[in-house]
């Protein structure tokens, strides 16, 4: 009986290291998850087709709409956020505000940013008039 308790504890621990790794693997996503919670985050063929030309409009037109490649498209009233690939640009996020019914370029975000970094990034959204719901998706999206 004394063998068989070892091998249970030392499948148990097993278990337990690999549960403790997994919860490391997967946190980052829950936060994500939690951050963006009530952003639409879709990157859907209708969301790509409306966003594509703004994004070559805001570049000046220097490439083509449908050469364009979102990561995420983020959107909370009537601002949005699409982290996207051009092949005239490094990746980056682009702000969008709609007035009056249309979509307008604000600002566009680009690099690379630790996680430390996510209150300076939220703040920086904030100031460009994002919505704190917003900002802190960029924010969580950008640092993952």
């Amino acid at each position: 009986m004394s063998e068989f308790g070892d091998l249970v504890r030392r499948q148990a621990r097993i278990v337990m290291v690999g549960l403790a790794g997994l919860e490391m693997t997967l946190a980052p996503a829950f936060a994500a998850n939690n951050a963006c919670d009530g952003i639409k985050v879709e990157v859907t063929k209708a969301r790509k087709q409306e966003y594509a030309p703004l994004v070559a409009a805001a570049l000046g037109n220097k490439f083509k709409p449908a050469q364009a490649k979102f990561f995420t498209i983020m959107e909370n009233g009537n601002w949005s956020a699409a982290y996207v690939s051009t092949p005239v640009s490094d990746d980056g996020v682009m702000f969008f505000q709609t007035v009056n019914g249309k979509k307008q370029f604000r600002d566009v975000w680009g690099g690379y940013a630790e996680p430390s970094e996510k209150p300076d990034l939220v703040s920086w959204a904030k100031k460009l008039g994002a919505p704190e719901k917003l900002a802190r998706c960029f924010a969580e999206t950008v640092t993952e």
